[in-house]
């Protein structure tokens, strides 16, 4: 079986090329990359592909038996048709599975929702496709707010909008275990996954981090506005937008929800301590 791995030379996408590699050897583990350079070091075939053009495809998909679509980070629309030139050339060449990272999220009532629309069409695009498909909704990564650590320690506090709101965080780590496992496994078919942690607050959050990073961080809520133009400010208006978004959807509860991933992988996710004291390794 071969596989193939979209964005390569992403982070989420270079942790799967090596779960996969231990799984089923690099001989059968293809990475495509927009630059193939960036992701020559992973040791495995790298083929190019850029998801703006669908002709890098219709050549990287050759050969392959089962595809990992991971989603583009593009503006909403345009990823709807580059995801679709991804499909469309998986079913040229008679690729006969693919996975697509999906999200968790709410697809009405933020600024993050038109990113889960986005996601949303494409899982139905993929289950219209006549391939084998499994459809992974990933939670919210735990790695932005680590590496936002010194910000946090500088401030003294975690500041956003998610007031009581619980979130089940994820990591890129479990996820490629999720994934290879997905991609792998038969009985995986034609099913969709929530894949994240259990549910904790940002209160929780806070704690945690103090006993594991010996700090003394407090959490304190904003109003959704609030934070919206915060965030806008540091990070322009479309990603301080979708950030925005992202924590009124833990303030709404849209991440509190029983996840698949024990399902999915046959195992337990791990604990946010765990995934704290795995980053801090």
């Amino acid at each position: 079986m071969k596989v193939a791995v979209t964005s390569a030379s992403g982070q989420l996408g270079q942790a799967i090329v090596k779960n996969l590699i231990k799984e089923i050897g690099k001989q059968n583990v293809v990475g495509i990359a927009r630059t193939p350079e960036k992701a020559k070091h992973l040791g495995v075939e790298i083929r190019k592909g850029d998801y703006n053009n669908r002709s890098d495809f219709n050549d990287s998909l050759q050969g392959i038996d089962a595809v990992l679509l991971i989603s583009g980070m593009d503006e909403p629309q345009k990823r709807i048709e580059q995801h679709r030139n991804v499909i469309s050339a998986a079913q040229q060449n008679g690729v006969s599975k693919i996975v697509y990272t999906s999200i968790v999220g709410d697809e009405f009532h933020t600024a993050f929702s038109p990113i889960v629309q986005s996601n949303r069409q494409t899982e139905k695009d993929i289950q219209n496709s006549n391939m084998q498909w499994v459809i992974g909704r990933n939670g919210i990564y735990i790695e932005p707010d680590l590496e936002y650590l010194d910000t946090y320690i500088k401030d003294g506090e975690i500041r956003n909008c998610a007031a009581q709101g619980k979130c089940g965080y994820t990591s890129r780590t479990e996820l490629a275990h999720a994934y290879t496992h997905m991609l792998l496994d038969e009985k995986h078919n034609n099913y969709i996954y929530n894949l994240l942690g259990t549910a904790i607050s940002q209160q929780e959050l806070a704690t945690l981090m103090n006993q594991v990073y010996k700090t003394q961080l407090v959490f304190n809520s904003m109003s959704v506005e609030d934070y919206a133009v915060e965030r806008k400010q540091e990070l322009g208006e479309f990603i301080g937008g979708v950030i925005a978004g992202i924590y009124e959807g833990i303030r709404n509860g849209v991440y509190d929800i029983p996840s698949d991933y024990e399902q999915a992988t046959g195992r337990a996710h791990k604990s946010t301590m765990e995934l704290l004291q795995h980053f801090k390794r």
